[in-house]
């Protein structure tokens, strides 16, 4: 029996890859199949009595519309301009470049395939455009989230990688929250963003980042890092 769970584990580990894809593309189907039914979800309704009723405050505003700025352009670009004047060699900014500009234009299909319209009458920010999935989520997930990567990836010090996963992860879903704490985007909305984003950034860091970081003089000078890491494969 013991046998059995360690092989059973073992099976999970080596296709945890393959298992988030599954769940995040399941999950993101099924908020499209119910947007597209035209119908309000019951986590929409229980995310507006949340989020919008309860948590809204005169405080608390500015900070949301700092979080949701962070997955605006004139801030991404100065992240990006961070990453390649803090990153070793010049590979890692070319990376997240293309992972933005790739998945901005994947959230513009998805809009354009699913059309919902935003929320009306509660809304906090001027915005257009359709509303699902979420453009501030996917971007905010797949920016920091292939940060992650790349930091659990390259960086030697464990307390440095874990450090960074739980700040650029909090960040992420603090975008996402500011978009409906705002008004101009539904849970369902958000949460597809960030299913989407985990499924690219799936892809993206198996097929793409690796040729784009191969010969970075950074995944030379971490090597050893990868001996105490997670197989980010």
């Amino acid at each position: 029996m013991a046998s059995l769970i360690d092989d059973m584990k073992g099976l999970l580990v080596r296709n945890r890859r393959l298992i988030i894809v599954a769940v995040c593309a399941a999950v993101f189907l099924g908020l499209a199949h119910e947007v597209l039914e035209g119908e309000m979800l019951k986590l929409d309704e229980a995310a507006y009595w949340l989020v919008v009723e309860r948590l809204r405050a005169p405080w608390l505003t500015p900070v949301m519309e700092a979080f949701s700025a962070l997955a605006s352009p004139v801030i991404l670009v100065t992240l990006l301009l961070m990453v390649v004047a803090f990153a070793p060699g010049r590979r890692p900014g070319a990376c997240c470049a293309l992972n933005l500009v790739l998945v901005v234009a994947l959230n513009q299909i998805l809009k354009q395939v699913v059309q919902r319209p935003r929320p009306e009458g509660f809304r906090l920010a001027e915005v257009s455009g359709f509303s699902f999935p979420s453009g501030h989520s996917m971007v905010a997930m797949a920016f920091f989230g292939l940060l992650v990567w790349m930091v659990w990836r390259y960086e030697r010090d464990r307390a440095v990688r874990l450090g960074c996963v739980a700040a650029f992860s909090a960040l992420a879903v603090a975008v996402g929250i500011s978009r409906v704490y705002l008004g101009v985007h539904y849970a369902s909305d958000v949460i597809a963003g960030f299913c989407v984003s985990i499924v690219w950034l799936a892809l993206y860091t198996r097929l793409v980042a690796p040729l784009l970081l191969r010969d970075d003089p950074s995944a030379a000078g971490h090597a050893g890092a990868t001996a105490d890491a997670p197989d980010a494969r």
